[in-house]
Order: structure tokens, then sequence, then C-alpha cells
């Protein structure tokens, strides 16, 4: 069998790739102002189940492109997140990226609280005097202690991405997000991963940079 490959040039496979999305998406409805942040997970993932499982809290994209220009920094909870996030474009706004998993401290604190490092890594950057936003792509335990910082007044992120993946505690974790009056871009369901988690923070700035005066 002869297998034809066609001919794309390097710096066109991304565009081609969007054109490839928007065509297969057809009319499929997707929230005004979204539709960025839905392609660039579909073309991460080559899921199109992000269109339909996505969810943002009402303005949550403007809300957080607003964060973000005003310095907002970003906390995963993932090493893997944290290299996939474009941190030369954070930092031209006054941000920076977070993560607490390796920290001495934060294992020693999981081990004497009986708790997950995700966990207490939520902890540590609620002890942070900056405004933050999550993107959190692993652990369901992160976005529980996300809730219960939230519900204790300890903690007000200026946005929570929500897209563990996996089968335990994943769903219920990802709805009591939704639960909160916190902006928030959720991955219902069982998928997402820290690939996502970044793509979605990739994508917001990426609409800043497009969008500059």
């Amino acid at each position: 069998m002869k297998i034809e490959l066609e001919q794309v040039k390097p710096m066109e496979i991304e565009e081609k790739s969007f054109e490839i999305i928007t065509r297969e998406l057809g009319d499929t409805p997707l929230v005004p102002g979204t539709e960025l942040i839905v392609k660039r997970c579909i073309h991460t993932s080559a899921d199109f189940d992000y269109a339909k499982n996505l969810c943002f809290s009402e303005d949550a994209v403007s809300r957080a492109i607003k964060a973000l220009k005003d310095g907002a920094c970003i906390v995963t909870d993932t090493q893997m997140a944290k290299a996939g996030i474009n941190k030369r474009a954070l930092e031209r706004l006054g941000g920076e990226v977070y993560c607490f998993m390796s920290d001495e401290d934060v294992a020693a604190a999981a081990k004497e609280k009986g708790t997950t490092r995700a966990a207490a890594s939520m902890d540590k950057a609620a002890a942070l005097e900056k405004n933050l936003i999550f993107a959190i792509g692993n652990a369901p335990t992160a976005l529980v202690r996300l809730y219960e910082l939230i519900q204790e007044k300890k903690l007000s992120p200026k946005l929570i991405i929500g897209a563990p993946v996996g089968f335990v505690n994943v769903i219920p974790s990802k709805e009591l997000i939704m639960e909160t009056d916190i902006p928030y871009i959720v991955a219902r369901g069982r998928k997402g991963g820290s690939n996502i988690a970044a793509c979605i923070c990739n994508a917001l700035l990426y609409m800043i940079d497009n969008n500059r005066d």
C-alpha cells in the first residue's frame, strides 16, 4: 500500500492544523470569546470532546486576561505544566510560574498532615502575597484543597483552571470548583492533563499578545 503524505512547510503546519480543526468543528456551538482556548486544547490533544466539556464561568476569559495583564502569577500542580507554560510571555506581563511539588517543606507538610503533596503545595501557594491563577492538570486533591481554602476565606484566586485527568475523585473535584464564585475554566469529566492546563494558560497569553495596542 502506497502512503501519500501531504506536503506542508514546517511554518504552515500549525495554521493548517487550525484550518482542519475549524472545518471539523463545523457549526458546533462555542461560547463567544472562548473559541481560541477550545481550539488550542483540541490542537494539543487531537480530542474534539473539548469543544463540549470545557466549561467557562461568566466572564472567566476576560477576567483572566485582565489579571494576567496586571501581573498575576500562575501556580501549577506539576513540573510538566510549569515547563509547558510560555514563561517569556508571562514575564513580559510581570508574572511568573510556580510549582511547589518538589519542595522539601511541602513534602514534610504532606507527611505530617497525612495528605498529598499537591494539597500541601496549595497551602504554600495560599501564603504568597500575589494575585494567583491556578492551573491544575493532574491532582484532584489540589482542587479539593483549593475549594477548602476558598471556603475558609484564606484564598481568592483570579482564576482556577481545573483539568486533572483520571478516575478517582476527578469528576467531583471539578464540580466543587464550579460551585464557587471564583472564575474558572474546567474540563468537565475525566479528561484533562498537565498539557491541557498549560495549553489553556498559553491560549490566554496568546490572546493578550495578539491584542496588544
